[in-house]
């Protein structure tokens, strides 16, 4: 059996790519699709709420689905199952008016949340922020007062003015309990074991979460070198569909992307690479092994062909 309730956090963690299935315009979330799923040759599913229904009875009858048609291959409770959330990343406002959304999602017992439109620092701190519970301190602040003097009214200092590229730590996560009672059976954990290990990986080594950013506007990708600085972040993609229609492509450019495009695509690449964040883009048969060499390690495309080719480049040994 796996050593990690999240496969896909065992492969990255031995520097191998993973590849993903499933619509970003939604998916079929009942629990009969769950147990088709369950046998997927995918490392992880992909559930789009972004666009798709965000239905959170569905996605609870399909995650049990899964785990009721387990265990996989590879030894683990059930492929990896992540939701592109609705709220866009524009601002730190924006992702605490709508953390509800990541509770509600976390609480169904998936292993990571990917948040699409992401444009500041501020904004993926308050992401990750809400996706942790406030036990769980790696990266955050020492600054900040303790539990304690905040009861006895201490505040955080103010940041005044400080560039948001300035502020590296994270602030105290916002995850309340509750949900762990439905989470914590999906991932066949206790419900004390699940709120320790419900935490983002790589920030924290035992942490089986993936948090992922989508850079899909010009003021992504103008600030990622700082989004992609944030502790907690396991993946990045840049959005060509989003970007392109930003610069004002109607059509999605292929690949080769047009000059403007391209420049983004490495910009946010070498970010990746700088930061310890795995990047995130779509690959055919044809050109998969090269990605792969350059870096890429989540693979779009929802080809079976270009995930055997790939894994075979790498001589992985962990099967599906």
């Amino acid at each position: 059996m796996g050593l990690r309730i999240n496969r896909c956090v065992e492969l990255l963690a031995q520097n191998q790519a993973i590849y993903y299935d499933g619509p970003h315009s939604g998916h079929v979330l009942t629990y009969e699709q769950g147990r088709i799923d369950a046998g997927t040759w995918a490392d992880y599913m992909n559930v789009g709420m972004e666009h798709g229904c965000f239905d959170m009875t569905g996605l609870a009858d399909y995650i049990r689905g899964m785990v009721d048609a387990g265990p996989t291959r590879s030894g683990h409770r059930a492929p990896t199952v992540i939701v592109e959330a609705p709220v866009n990343g524009i601002d730190a406002a924006h992702v605490r008016y709508n953390a509800w959304q990541f509770r509600q999602i976390l609480g169904r017992g998936v292993h990571g949340i990917l948040l699409c439109q992401a444009e500041s620092a501020d904004a993926v701190r308050a992401f990750v922020e809400s996706c942790r519970y406030p036990h769980n301190t790696i990266g955050v602040d020492p600054a900040i007062p303790s539990p304690m003097a905040r009861m006895q009214g201490a505040t955080r200092a103010k940041e005044g003015g400080m560039d948001p590229a300035d502020r590296k730590l994270l602030g105290v996560g916002t995850r309340g309990r509750g949900s762990e009672t439905t989470a914590a059976p999906i991932w066949g954990l206790s419900t004390e074991d699940y709120m320790e290990r419900c935490d983002p990986w790589p920030l924290n080594p035992k942490g089986e979460l993936l948090l992922g950013v989508k850079l899909e506007s010009p003021e992504g990708v103008a600030n990622c070198e700082s989004i992609l600085a944030v502790p907690g972040l396991a993946f990045a993609e840049i959005g060509p569909g989003d970007l392109s229609l930003s610069l004002g492509y109607r059509t999605i450019p292929r690949e080769p992307f047009p000059p403007e495009m391209q420049a983004a695509r490495d910009r946010i690449l070498a970010a990746c690479r700088e930061n310890g964040v795995a990047f995130l883009q779509s690959c055919t048969v044809d050109n998969v092994t090269v990605r792969i060499d350059e870096g890429v390690r989540v693979i779009a495309g929802h080809s079976e062909a270009s995930a055997r080719k790939g894994r075979a480049h790498q001589k992985r040994t962990l099967p599906v």
